[in-house]
């Protein structure tokens, strides 16, 4: 099932966002967190990406049901950075290999582009071989795996760094 819309998130989306968002803190190594975020500061993030320009996606599906999300950070909060984004996408399972997470992906890649990114890292916690293959699919390049960043669910997880450029990427000066 591909969502039948990919559109801006609001405030109104963060309970279904913070919803999906637990069950992947609860039972995946995707997020390092070990407490879901909570529906206030879901729509704080919500609301900090839209103020600073960033794009903050949600799949929706026919019934009107978020069904996804994604949205992009810059990287790292030093100026420098600016021009280089994170990606997060987190899509409900019982939605997963139907096709969200790549609407939603290939949707952040064309509106980070736009918000005027030139690269997009893809930081892919417990290296989970799912969302290392959509990344692949769209176009990321492998640039890096850490050994053992988190502990979570019993185990050590590395951390898989893919990378893309965005529009000319680095092969002119940023505008």
């Amino acid at each position: 099932m591909t969502p039948a819309a990919i559109k801006t998130a609001t405030p109104a989306d963060a309970p279904a966002i913070a919803a999906i968002y637990a069950h992947h803190v609860a039972h995946g190594s995707a997020s390092y967190d070990t407490e879901p975020r909570s529906v206030a500061a879901t729509q704080t993030l919500i609301a900090d990406h839209i103020a600073k320009g960033w794009p903050f996606l949600v799949a929706v599906a026919p019934d009107a049901s978020v069904v996804g999300y994604a949205y992009a950070s810059q990287f790292r909060p030093r100026a420098a950075y600016a021009w280089a984004c994170e990606d997060s996408i987190y899509v409900d399972p019982a939605q997963q290999g139907r096709g969200v997470g790549r609407a939603l992906l290939e949707a952040l890649l064309a509106a980070a582009e736009a918000a005027g990114f030139r690269t997009m890292v893809a930081v892919i916690g417990g290296g989970e071989p799912a969302s290392v293959a959509l990344h692949a699919a769209c176009g990321f390049t492998h640039a890096g795996r850490l050994a053992g960043m988190g502990w979570k669910h019993g185990r050590w997880l590395d951390t898989v760094y893919m990378q893309r450029a965005l529009g000319d990427g680095i092969a002119s000066a940023p505008g």
